[in-house]
């Protein structure tokens, strides 16, 4: 028999409380496991306040858990700063202007990302192979990026920053891909279109990823699995045949069993 393989991430006991010990007290994550497989692409959708960002910026190091442990691929990174951590994970935020350097070109940004982690050198130069590389690169997108590439990031559409930022996260081919509603500030064709390419992305690196979604319909139709949040706990996992099979009708009638209670948001229900 051969050995299961190690999670690429795997959540113990996670708990995560703001105010702590004042009568302000807000427990936001209550006790969350969660094993993610290699090449598992997770959606994670919720009301608001049922702990998705919160877990994500556990997972990132944004902040120290109260309880529990995080480990990436055997790795336990429970104790370890953001900074360090980073060198494991790849993130697009919400914010396009999040990710990326304004003041610097696209070919600027795309060479800091290459090298993030790497030994610093006085040399900063690009090479013309690197040039090549990005141009090749940022085809693949299918903005015309690659003929503007020694444009200032600035000067870009909040659709094409936040496909540069995604091209950014997955250039080093992360352990770990976090996905922070990186298309909620963004039209619905430029939304779509930056999922595609997400998925693209996800597959062709064959990366292990988790984006949280207000979406319903895009929790369905991206990813091998779904998980539902609610007030603190994971209450949902679905994948395989039965997420193939997930409407938003079905997810809803789930949610109510499950919870007790009926799924309250507009904006993932009219998404």
């Amino acid at each position: 028999m051969s050995e299961p393989l190690t999670p690429m991430l795997s959540l113990k006991g996670i708990q995560k409380s703001f105010h702590r010990g004042t009568v302000n007290q807000k427990d936001v994550l209550k006790g969350i496991d969660l094993d993610l497989a290699p090449g598992d692409f997770v959606t994670i959708i919720g009301g608001n306040g049922a702990g998705k960002s919160t877990m994500l910026n556990a997972i990132a190091g944004v902040w120290k858990v109260d309880g529990g442990t995080i480990s990436v691929d055997g790795v336990d990174v429970t104790a370890t700063s953001e900074h360090k951590r980073a060198k494991y994970l790849g993130r697009v935020f919400q914010d396009p202007n999040m990710g990326t350097a304004s003041n610097m070109q696209i070919d600027e940004n795309l060479a800091l990302a290459a090298r993030r982690g790497k030994l610093r050198t006085l040399k900063w130069g690009l090479t013309s192979g690197e040039r090549a590389s990005y141009r090749e690169q940022l085809k693949m997108l299918d903005l015309g990026l690659e003929d503007r590439m020694s444009t200032k990031v600035g000067l870009l559409s909040g659709g094409q920053r936040q496909a540069l930022t995604l091209l950014m996260a997955t250039l080093q081919r992360p352990k770990l891909l976090l996905l922070d509603e990186h298309t909620a500030a963004l039209d619905p064709k430029t939304a779509a279109k930056v999922l595609s390419l997400t998925d693209q992305l996800i597959e062709e690196n064959h990366l292990t990823a988790l984006m949280v979604t207000h979406n319903m319909r895009d929790a369905i139709a991206h990813g091998n699995r779904l998980i539902m949040m609610h007030d603190g706990h994971i209450i949902l996992d679905i994948a395989g045949e039965e997420k193939k099979k997930l409407t938003v009708e079905i997810l809803l009638e789930k949610f109510s069993q499950t919870s007790g209670s009926e799924f309250v948001n507009d904006r993932a229900l009219l998404g």
